[in-house]
C-alpha cells in the first residue's frame, strides 16, 4: 500500500461543497471522511466510520452540531465523541470517532490527515489569489484515476504543452525552450522562458495580440510537499523587457493546484485559475478557466493510461530525460519526508508501548530492563512516563524484567 505524508496539511473539498443539507463523503489519503457543518458555519471534518458496527456516518443526518448514524442512532460531536447511544444512558468507553483539524482558508476546506498535536494552521501552503483584492480566482475539483505523483511530475514538466495540449495551450517552441530548476529543502522551482515565439490561440484572447504576432512567453512554478504546484505564466509583447521585470505588454496569472491522493492509484485534483487583469470582465475569468478544464481533462486522459501501463507491467523501468529534472527532485524530496516521517512515528510507537507497560506494572517506575535473548537494553522512564533515556531496538518480542518485587513482568514489543 503506498505510503503517504501524514503530517501535512491537504485540500479536503471547496467550502462550497460542504453544507448542513447533505453530508459530504470523501476518501483521503486511503481513509473515509465525512464533512458537514456546524450551525455556525464552522467545517467538521470526522471518520466516516461509527465506532459501533462501522457504518458510515456520511449515510446519517445533522442532529444541531452532532452527527447521527444511520444505523442505530448514535450520535457523535465535532470532537468525534459519542454522546448519544439511544436506549441506554451511559456510553461505552472508547466509543468516539477521529476527528481531524479543519481550516477554512483560500475557499478550500483544508484538512490535517497525521498527529493533530502537530496541526499548525500557520503551515498551510499560500495560495492568497484565491481571495486577494485585485485578482478573481474560480475553479474546480476533477477526479484522476492514476497515482497522484504522476500528477506532480506533469505539472513540473511543461514540454508536454506542444503535444498533449497542441490546440489549447501549447506551441512547438515550448518542447524546445530550456527549463532551470532549483531544489531546496522542502521545495523545487523551475523557471523556462520561450523567447520571441508564436502566441497560442487562447494567450491570443487574453493578452488582445495579433493573430500570429510573437511573445516572449514565461513559465515560473514552485513545488512544495506534499503536492502543492503554483504556477506564475503570462506573455508579453516579444521584445518588450518581460525577462527584465517589465510585463506591462503583456499579462500575468496564476494556475494553482492543491493535489490530494484519493487512494493510491485515485486523485482528488483541486485547481484554480487566478488573475489580475481586466478584472471587470467576468467572460474573461470563464473563458480561463474553461480553457484550462479543457487542457486539464487532456492531462487526466494521458496520464490515466500510463496508470494503466504501469499497472499492466509492460515495462520495468522508465528512462528519463532533461524535462523531468524538476519531478524528479520533487518525488525525490517528498519520498524522503515520508521515510523521515515513519521512522519519527516509529519512534513514538516504542514510546508509546514503554510507557503503556509503566502503567500496566502499576508504577512508579524508574528502570524497565528489556531482553530478547540476544543482548539487553535500558529503558528509564519516570513516574511522569516521560523518557529519561532513549531505548535501543533488541528484537521484536521483548520481556520487560522486574526492577522491584513489587512488580511482574509483562511484555513490551517494539
Amino acid at each position: 500500500m503506498e505510503k503517504f505524508l501524514k503530517n501535512a496539511w491537504y485540500v479536503g473539498a471547496w467550502g462550497t461543497e460542504v453544507g448542513r443539507q447533505n453530508l459530504l463523503r470523501r476518501t483521503l489519503l486511503n481513509e473515509p471522511v465525512v464533512f458537514f457543518r456546524q450551525e455556525d458555519g464552522t467545517p467538521v471534518a470526522l471518520a466516516d466510520k461509527c465506532a459501533h458496527r462501522h457504518a458510515p456516518l456520511s449515510e446519517g443526518k445533522l442532529v444541531g452540531d452532532n452527527i447521527q448514524c444511520p444505523y442505530h442512532g448514535l450520535e457523535y460531536d465535532a470532537s468525534g465523541d459519542c454522546v448519544r447511544v439511544p436506549g441506554q444512558s451511559t456510553i461505552p468507553p472508547g466509543c468516539r470517532v477521529h476527528s481531524f483539524p479543519v481550516v477554512e482558508r483560500y475557499q478550500w476546506i483544508w484538512v490535517w490527515m497525521g498527529d493533530p498535536a502537530l496541526a499548525n494552521p500557520d503551515d498551510i501552503e499560500d495560495f492568497h489569489w484565491m481571495d486577494a483584492p485585485g485578482w478573481r480566482a474560480k475553479g474546480e475539483r476533477m477526479h484522476l484515476k492514476a497515482n497522484y505523483k504522476l500528477l506532480i511530475e506533469n505539472l513540473l514538466e511543461l514540454s508536454h504543452l506542444s503535444y498533449v495540449h497542441a490546440k489549447t495551450l501549447g506551441t512547438d517552441a515550448v518542447a524546445e525552450a530550456q527549463m532551470n530548476f532549483d531544489r531546496g529543502e522542502r521545495h523545487v522551482t523551475l523557471t523556462r522562458w520561450i523567447m520571441d515565439s508564436p502566441v497560442s490561440s487562447m494567450f491570443q484572447k487574453l493578452g488582445r495580440f495579433e493573430v500570429n504576432e510573437h511573445v516572449d512567453r514565461w513559465q515560473h512554478i514552485t513545488w512544495t510537499p506534499p503536492a502543492f504546484v503554483r504556477l506564475d505564466v503570462g506573455a508579453a509583447k516579444a521584445g518588450t523587457g518581460a525577462e527584465n521585470g517589465d510585463r506591462s505588454q503583456g499579462f500575468t496569472m496564476r494556475n494553482l493546484n492543491a493535489i490530494t491522493p484519493e487512494t493510491d492509484k485515485t486523485t482528488h485534483y483541486f485547481w484554480a485559475q487566478a488573475h489580475d487583469f481586466r478584472t471587470d470582465e467576468p467572460w474573461i475569468t470563464d473563458l480561463l478557466v474553461a480553457n484550462v478544464h479543457e487542457a486539464f481533462l487532456e492531462d487526466l486522459w494521458i496520464i490515466g493510461l500510463q496508470q494503466e501501463n504501469i499497472d499492466a507491467g509492460t515495462s520495468p523501468h522508465r528512462i528519463d530525460i532533461n524535462h523531468d529534472g524538476g519531478g524528479l527532485q520533487a518525488i525525490k524530496t517528498l519520498e524522503a519526508m515520508i521515510a523521515e516521517e515513519k521512522i519519527a512515528d516509529a519512534e513514538a510507537a516504542k514510546i508509546a508501548k514503554v510507557a503503556e507497560a509503566a502503567r500496566l506494572l502499576d508504577g512508579p517506575i524508574d528502570v524497565l530492563v528489556c531482553s530478547s535473548g540476544v543482548g539487553q537494553r535500558t529503558a528509564a522512564v519516570d513516574t511522569d512516563q516521560r523518557w529519561l533515556a532513549p531505548p535501543i531496538s533488541v528484537g521484536a518480542a521483548i520481556v520487560a524484567r522486574p526492577v522491584s518485587r513489587r512488580m511482574s513482568a509483562a511484555k513490551c514489543v517494539w
